[in-house]
């Protein structure tokens, strides 16, 4: 069901295009009477970029990471160190797809990004492990972490029966889907909402931990680099533990072709964003080392239950509920904008066409938001939160330094490229020499989950083989293909977008 690029194998007039005019194909294959412009309208201002790109960052990283980067430091001082490292390093590959995503300015994020720089081999096999295991691995396990919250209040005195968790999180997953698939403009409103309570969220730590500091609350600062001693290995883990907590920067680059005056807005949300985030993030643990000392963190399995019960007191039980809240917001910011991946790589052929196809009246790309729910389903009952993020690590950082590194290279291959918005270019160099090293790491620390995710990463080279270059596919493939699609989009009410490629 895969095809060649669409504009090679779009025929004029054909039931697949809706007419070529935005129509559904009627069972007769009559002409509509007033067939209707379908296009993904351009709704993302700078208030909702920076909304997606920091209620997508902030979901349970901050709240479940501070003990993994502790743990591989061994002192607090080294710790924040780490995590303001860590920021700084997330604003350097930030401002690389700033620069990305208005010199180049369509969606797709990292996807569009390979193709332009490495060819559609790669670009392919990037889409492909993103739509096998890094989006839905990825929504997964914010997911898992939203159900573990989001019950937090109701078993307090016992432990969360894990069917429990996982009920409630297949229950947020639908929730995510159907709201994407209902309203670009309600996702984005709702996105912003939830924004709102993810900083509420990080305020109710660090104010009191603020309060705390005040009244000379600082015996955990005293001789801060003391402890245990960090070994060769466990710094790179903390980096790894840090980088995983502000991911979610390049979201705003999956929607590139619907946000307003990108020029300005995408490097605007960016800057804003990063900044806000990474300030939150050094002042919420310097909160919690207020009230926590170092060898009660690392014990602890919810930093931030653990923190509001020892200082919030019955108010403590609405931390979970706003973490829960946090998580939420992560979950539809990510399928917000990685369904318009799936989108733009249906568009350039490297997916079944039906996935770039949009709502006639809700102008959604809907069959890219509902063909993540079954793929999540499966991830979600079928491994646990580590492996999960073990599985999509090696993969997600992978494609994000090749990505970057790209920058580089068209630096010098079209020198004379409009760049709205230009980085010095030391700053990609070191972000993607990260990247790398951080997949590097990930071998060597769990070479079992790394090779799985590395050899269904590789299943992608005869799969591009197979359904893309393979052109003398069976007659009976491609009618049941043609079928197939026009089934679904009769079902889904979905039609291609009109002057998709006039950007």
């Amino acid at each position: 069901m895969v095809r060649k690029p669409v504009v090679a194998t779009i025929s004029k007039g054909g039931y697949l295009q809706g007419n070529g005019k935005g129509a559904l194909p009627s069972a007769g294959g009559s002409e509509p009477a007033e067939p209707e412009k379908v296009v993904l309208k351009k709704k993302i201002t700078l208030l909702r970029g920076i909304s997606i790109i920091t209620g997508t960052i902030i979901g349970a990283g901050i709240f479940i990471s501070p003990k993994g980067v502790l743990q591989n430091t061994g002192s607090v001082g080294l710790s924040l160190i780490i995590w303001t490292a860590c920021g700084v390093l997330s604003l350097f590959g930030a401002l690389s797809y700033a620069e990305l995503g208005t010199s180049i300015k369509k969606s797709g994020g990292h996807y569009t990004y390979i193709l332009e720089v490495f060819g559609p081999l790669l670009a392919f096999v990037r889409v492909w492990v993103e739509l096998l295991i890094i989006r839905p691995a990825a929504t997964a396990v914010i997911s898992l972490a939203f159900g573990r919250y989001i019950l937090e209040p109701f078993f307090i005195q016992c432990e969360i029966p894990e069917l429990a968790i996982k009920l409630i999180t297949a229950v947020g997953i639908t929730v995510v889907m159907v709201l994407n698939s209902m309203s670009v403009s309600w996702s984005a409103r709702i996105q912003i909402f939830l924004t709102f309570c993810k900083l509420t969220a990080i305020l109710i730590i660090i104010v009191p931990g603020v309060i705390q500091l005040i009244k000379g609350q600082t015996q955990h600062f005293q001789d801060a680099f003391s402890g245990r001693d960090a070994s060769i290995m466990g710094l790179p883990l903390a980096f790894y533990y840090g980088m995983y907590a502000y991911a979610g920067w390049f979201y705003l680059n999956f929607v590139t072709e619907e946000v307003d005056n990108p020029e300005k807005t995408i490097p605007l949300a960016i800057c804003i964003s990063m900044v806000i985030v990474t300030v939150g993030y050094v002042l919420t643990n310097v909160a919690y080392f207020t009230t926590i000392s170092a060898d009660e963190l690392l014990l602890s399995n919810a930093v931030a239950v653990t923190f509001s019960e020892r200082l919030l007191g019955n108010f403590s039980l609405a931390v979970p509920i706003f973490v829960a809240l946090s998580c939420f917001g992560s979950m539809n910011g990510g399928v917000f904008a990685v369904s318009r991946l799936f989108y733009v790589a249906s568009r350039e052929g490297h997916l079944p066409e039906i996935l770039s196809m949009i709502h006639v009246r809700k102008h959604t790309p809907l069959p890219a938001v509902i063909v993540l729910h079954p793929l999540t389903m499966i991830m979600l009952f079928s491994g646990d939160l580590y492996s999960l993020l073990n599985f999509l690590s090696f993969a997600r950082w992978l494609f994000i330094g090749l990505a970057v590194a790209g920058l580089i290279y068209l630096r010098y291959k079209r020198p004379d490229m409009h760049r709205p918005f230009k980085v010095p270019l030391f700053i990609p160099a070191l972000f993607s020499f990260t990247c790398l090293f951080m997949v590097a790491l990930s071998l060597y620390s769990d070479p079992f989950s790394t090779g799985i995710g590395f050899l269904i990463t590789l299943t992608g080279v005869p799969a591009y083989y197979l359904f893309i270059i393979w052109d003398k596919k069976p007659r009976w493939f491609r009618r049941m293909s043609d079928r197939i699609t026009r089934t679904l989009q009769i079902i889904l009410e979905v039609v291609p977008e009109e002057d998709c490629r006039k950007l």
